[in-house]
């Protein structure tokens, strides 16, 4: 039995030597330490692996080759190398035929590689989310998106008469010409973003040249109920009129029917959240020059910064048209028929009538006048005879 003990106990000792790596001195290429190796996210449990089973070995059998030279078990108390393929972390074994991610370090070239980030797609410049919020509006709101940036081609910046009044107004009013420039600059560059009306406000958010925007607010006075009634007197005058506002048109004798549809001198009254006290400031002065181009597309605009939108102006001239119509018709009255009168027509002057016939002749003597048959139902032959000689 004590031979038998001491040819097992050298068969688990030449299996863990055949098992066991080579030092580190001896080996160059070797795996790097784990506190050298770089560290994964994924959390990894190490464990230590136990020794192979070894093949069943019956007491009174050897082996096929020479007896291996003994070597002592290892001792639990002595710390072992763990830097081997067979100690390595579960996380990082290679599985199915997966190699290890691991750069080795014997590879400068691997090494650099692997350092270095992949090639990142070109960042996309990302558009500043609008402070606008268009599920509000109404007939008395509305929110228009932000313009593109346009070039600056030193060109007018309205096109219609009425939106180049607009821009007449804002640079004959202001105090510094060169603040008129820095908006009118930023308009073009679209940093103004998306535009809110209501009666008598525009209200928008203007990038400046800080990273929070500005909130630009200009106002206009709106109109009271008379001139209201004036203005829309004026426009169902004339079906032309109607006709040119739902064409988006804003004729020019209706701008002048004695209400100050367009500002004048000193009614743009613009504030902005910025510290410069310019009368107006380069942000105030770019919504202005986009407010015209909102003038240019729509001259309803116009009608709500004076209080009323597009909705209520509408019906309002269409019931004046229809009341219009109906007191024309009433007070004309019904026209005659057409016709020829019949004296006219019997005392035509061109027409020969034929003459009279003779009078008869008188009775030669009075006679007794006849009595009229009694019928039955008939009169009362005596009654019939008073009459006809009465």
């Amino acid at each position: 039995d004590r031979a038998a003990d001491d040819r097992a106990r050298a068969v688990r000792a030449a299996l863990a030597d055949a098992f066991r790596m080579p030092d580190a001195a001896d080996d160059p290429q070797r795996d790097p330490a784990p506190a050298d190796r770089p560290r994964r996210t994924a959390t990894s449990r190490t464990t230590t692996p136990q020794a192979p089973t070894p093949p069943d070995t019956r007491p009174g059998q050897g082996t096929s080759g020479p007896p291996a030279p003994h070597t002592p078990a290892p001792d639990p108390a002595v710390p072992r190398d763990l830097s081997g393929p067979a100690h390595r972390d579960p996380a990082h074994t290679p599985r199915d035929g997966v190699r290890d991610s691991t750069p080795d370090p014997g590879d400068p070239a691997r090494t650099q590689a692997a350092l270095e980030p992949a090639h990142a797609p070109a960042p996309v410049p990302h558009a500043p989310r609008s402070m606008a919020a268009p599920g509000r509006d109404g007939d008395h709101r509305r929110t228009f998106p932000a313009f593109p940036p346009r070039p600056s081609d030193g060109e007018g910046f309205a096109e219609t008469w009425w939106g180049r009044a607009w821009v007449t107004v804002l640079e004959d009013g202001a105090l510094d010409a060169a603040r008129l420039a820095r908006g009118r600059g930023y308009a073009e560059q679209g940093h103004v973003d998306a535009i809110t009306v209501t009666p008598g406000l525009v209200l928008a958010y203007v990038r400046g040249s800080r990273p929070r925007p500005y909130r630009v607010q200009v106002r206009l006075r709106t109109f009271g109920d008379a001139d209201w009634e004036r203005f829309l007197d004026a426009a169902a005058e004339r079906p032309g009129h109607i006709a040119a506002l739902l064409d988006k048109e804003m004729p020019q004798s209706l701008a002048d029917c004695g209400v100050p549809l367009l500002p004048g001198p000193g009614d743009l009254d613009p504030r902005c959240s910025c510290p410069d006290s310019g009368h107006p400031c380069k942000h105030a002065a770019a919504l202005c020059y986009q407010t015209a181009r909102l003038l240019d597309a729509d001259p309803f605009v116009l009608l709500l910064l004076r209080g009323r939108g597009e909705r209520e102006v509408i019906d309002a001239l269409s019931r004046l048209s229809a009341a219009r119509a109906a007191r024309a018709a009433r007070d004309r009255g019904p026209e005659p028929l057409p016709g020829v009168r019949a004296a006219e027509v019997l005392a035509r002057r061109d027409r020969v009538l034929p003459p009279l016939p003779a009078p008869l002749p008188p009775p030669p003597h009075p006679e007794q006048p006849p009595v009229y048959p009694a019928s039955p139902g008939g009169p009362d032959p005596f009654a019939l005879d008073q009459l006809a000689t009465d």
